[in-house]
């Protein structure tokens, strides 16, 4: 049993997390499978985990400028190594929790009960901080559970702590379809959360050397099952203000204040280092004069730059200074993308490998369009670090390929990048889109039940038909789409797609839409037989 947790604990801690996310991977990916089978969180947490063990393959010995202790040190390691290796959402959420438990146990010398229950508040804190909109009955209440757990325990022992932590965490992990009609429809509990579980229980066995006797938890009967739920800027200022600064964070949020009320947008990010972190600022003002005062208040501003917007000539742009990284799930998708001059990434990537596409375009103005829901979360923190490295990346928020190709359709290299973002996310945003796949279990949607085999029509994420003949449900989910207007119709087909389903689609559509313009792509992409977007 340990009374501190030290380098060496937080290696096996990592170790330990890694081994029970694998031999649990299969069943957390199925905890996420309503009703479509893409069920991947397992997936991302073992690859999230996996970066952040490689991380602390580095020398352990070796302290950053002797200001972190050695636990300290290989904790933020191994954040650091989610952080680049973060895929999906709960990826990223659980980057985010590394990050905040590190943080907060990096200054202190002994690492205890008491302070661990400190980091796993800090933890906590960190992760809905990395969420806009931070939903319950998620891997964000669980985090939050085991903080409670822990303060609860009210003690120096780790052994308790930890436990007490574990213990708490499961139990909110139960009672999340309570919190999530969408679980309790499904008949599973959280998957983020179920993942959270299992890296607090191999805490629990590093520092106890017991192995918790615990079983997945069914989800509790829900009492209503059925119940459904840019850096931009304006033309109002003149003035680009950028540097770094050397400063604590409370100066920051002083500043933060001050520089909000003296234009927009405003970007402040910080690599979270030592007792004065450097963070890089970014405003548009009118007052350049005040900007750089408020950052001289703050602590110690360098590397200042000031550009005039008046000044800079937009016709002409260097070859690399802009650019786009689009995320293709498939390799048709990806040929189509590579055909419009992205740098294009395979599907459900890392931040470490958006970050590699970003960096690889030599572009100082990127966009990225994800093309799925859980890739955004990856994006916004791959655009992040990007931004310490000093390119400046927009993440248009596409959830499909055909939205992404209606983005790139408008792109013009002669506008400002901040309004071509604008104009790209509208043009996203203007693009309704749908996914047909097939079910892969029973469960109870807003169009009613399905069974295993049943046609699904998803649109706008979704599900809008259930059918049973995947032409007839794909020509009538095209039908439901165009009944609210539309000029164009763009068919990518999937690779399970049968032979002629995009003929017959494209002949239904010329029939009974006589005025609409159809375009047909070999898309390639996994799940999905065929993707529809209308513009």
């Amino acid at each position: 049993m340990l009374d501190t947790l030290d380098a060496a604990a937080v290696r096996r801690w990592c170790a330990g997390g890694l081994a029970a996310l694998k031999r649990h991977q299969t069943e957390i990916d199925q905890l996420n499978v309503y009703p479509v089978p893409d069920g991947d969180t397992g997936t991302n947490l073992v690859l999230t985990l996996t970066s952040a063990q490689q991380a602390l393959a580095m020398d352990l010995d070796t302290l950053p400028d002797g200001e972190a202790t050695p636990h300290g040190h290989a904790l933020r390691l191994m954040a650091r190594g989610a952080l680049l290796g973060a895929r999906g959402n709960s990826g990223v959420i659980l980057s985010q929790i590394l990050r905040g438990f590190a943080d907060a146990a990096a200054v202190v010398p002994a690492l205890r009960g008491r302070e661990l229950a400190a980091a796993l508040r800090d933890a906590t804190a960190a992760a809905y901080t990395a969420v806009a909109r931070p939903v319950e009955g998620t891997l964000l209440s669980v985090v939050a559970a085991a903080a409670t757990g822990a303060e609860r325990a009210d003690s120096d022992d780790l052994c308790a702590v930890a436990g007490a932590a574990a213990g708490e965490a499961a139990e909110a992990l139960a009672r999340t379809p309570e919190q999530l009609p969408a679980l309790a429809r499904a008949g599973v509990v959280d998957a983020g959360g179920r993942g959270l579980c299992l890296l607090l229980d191999a805490l629990v066995e590093v520092v106890t050397g017991e192995r918790p006797a615990r079983v997945a938890p069914a989800p509790r009967a829900s009492a209503s099952p059925a119940t459904a739920v840019r850096e931009t800027g304006s033309d109002r200022y003149a003035y680009e203000v950028q540097f770094l600064l050397d400063a604590g964070p409370e100066a920051v949020d002083r500043m933060r204040d001050v520089l909000a009320g003296l234009g927009d947008s405003l970007v402040i990010v910080g690599d979270g280092a030592g007792p004065a972190p450097t963070w890089n600022v970014h405003v548009h003002v009118n007052d350049v004069g005040a900007a750089i005062e408020a950052g001289v208040v703050a602590g110690r501003p360098h590397q200042i730059s000031v550009t005039r917007f008046a000044d800079q000539t937009p016709p002409v742009l260097a070859p690399a200074a802009r650019s786009a990284v689009v995320v293709a799930p498939g390799a048709g998708i990806a040929e189509l993308f590579g055909g419009e001059g992205a740098t294009v990434v395979p599907g459900n990537p890392s931040t470490g490998e958006l970050l590699d596409a970003i960096r690889a375009t030599g572009a100082a103005r990127v966009v990225v369009l994800p093309n799925d829901p859980n890739t955004q979360a990856v994006a916004g923190a791959a655009a992040k670090e990007a931004h310490r490295l000093g390119v400046k990346v927009s993440v248009v928020p596409t959830r499909s390929p055909v939205q992404a190709l209606a983005a790139l359709a408008v792109r013009d290299s002669g506008r400002r990048f901040e309004d071509d973002v604008i104009a790209m996310a509208e043009a996203a945003g203007a693009c309704r889109y749908a996914e047909v796949c097939y079910a892969s279990r029973e469960a109870l949607t807003v169009a009613g039940p399905c069974q295993p085999g049943d046609v699904l029509a998803l649109v706008d994420g979704e599900v809008h038909l259930i059918g049973t003949d995947l032409t007839d449900t794909c020509a009538a989910v095209v039908d439901r789409m165009l009944g609210g207007g539309g000029e164009l119709v763009t068919l990518i087909s999937g690779a399970d797609a049968p032979a002629g389903l995009v003929e017959a689609i494209s002949a239904h559509v010329g029939q009974h839409w006589p005025f609409v313009e159809v375009q047909a792509y070999p898309g390639g992409q996994p799940r999905y037989p065929l993707l529809v977007g209308v513009e």
